[in-house]
């Protein structure tokens, strides 16, 4: 059955004015009113639309939402944390024939089942679904707050690590997020490339990441700072990691807390003894956190872990 479109809404600009929303500095909100920069967004992420699931953070004033909609999505459930914004957010729900639902909600804390019972729920268009397992796709779509924005995507790959949550049963999953120009290419930077980072490993531990596009800080209201990237991570077919994510995300916090000193000397800082875990793992000792590979740094953490070694 053909999706009915979006009927005419106020513009996102009249409805910001119209609920006198300002953008909190507390909450690092930055709004888009430009539809042309998140249709690129959708366009660009390439998600396929038939029997997903697309879960939007943060969805504000529904910019975003609108693009997700009028490129074919049949479910999508916002999480926003700003109860102001949910007068806008419940007109747009009930405009979207039953394609959209929103839930007033921290998506630091908000029970996934939550999210997977407002996005099973019967719609006009589509057939009564059961749950998750009836999503063969999972999109995870936002304009992430920036301050919040690394412990929302390291909270994600743990979830997708375990399969757990909203990731529990797709067979195919995305997110396709928006952070700091300089937290995106920290995400997608390979090893000896100066953004690299504990970031770009515990990613790439779980994901492919790449870069989709960046936005000038001019398309946002109020102009931030710093420029923003698209960055699309989809689940590696065969996943570098052996070791909880957790035990991963600690090895290299401690790691990169020297970055400017080479392996030999953090580890034997730590305990002279354990200089024999870069051997076994193959680890040049000259070299500095920032040019490992990830495959690596996972063989690593996978010893250490097995070996019930405690890291510092």
């Amino acid at each position: 059955m053909a999706l009915s479109k979006l009927p005419k809404l106020p513009t996102i600009r009249e409805l910001v004015q119209l609920y006198n929303l300002r953008a909190r500095q507390q909450l690092s909100q930055n709004f888009i009113m430009d539809k042309n920069v998140t249709d690129k967004l959708v366009s660009l992420a390439g998600l396929e639309m038939d029997n997903a699931l697309c879960v939007e953070v943060g969805p504000g004033p529904g910019l975003l939402t609108r693009s997700i909609l009028d490129h074919g999505a049949r479910n999508v459930v916002g999480v926003e944390k700003d109860e102001r914004f949910m007068p806008t957010l419940h007109q747009l729900q009930e405009a979207s024939n039953g394609r959209f639902r929103v839930i007033l909600g921290d998506m630091l804390k908000i029970d996934h089942r939550q999210i997977a019972s407002a996005g099973s729920k019967p719609t006009i268009e589509t057939a009564p679904t059961i749950g998750l397992a009836e999503f063969e796709y999972v999109h995870l779509l936002g304009n992430l707050p920036f301050n919040v924005a690394t412990p929302l995507l390291i909270q994600w790959l743990q979830l997708l690590s375990t399969r757990q949550g909203i990731f529990s049963t797709a067979r195919s999953v995305s997110m396709t997020l928006m952070f700091q120009k300089e937290v995106a290419s920290r995400i997608i930077a390979s090893a000896s490339e100066s953004p690299r980072g504990r970031l770009s490993i515990i990613s790439q531990s779980v994901c492919d990441a790449f870069r989709l596009y960046n936005v000038p800080a001019s398309s946002f209201v109020p102009r931030p700072k710093v420029d923003a990237t698209v960055v699309q991570l989809r689940p590696l077919e065969k996943p570098l990691l052996r070791s909880s994510l957790s035990t991963l995300e600690h090895l290299t916090r401690f790691t990169f807390m020297k970055r400017r000193k080479m392996l030999a000397r953090i580890f034997k800082d730590w305990d002279p003894a354990t200089l024999q875990l870069l051997e076994e793992c193959e680890i040049d000792p000259t070299l500095r956190p920032q040019d490992v590979s990830t495959e690596k740094f996972c063989v690593l953490a996978g010893i250490i872990e097995q070996r019930g070694i405690k890291l510092p």
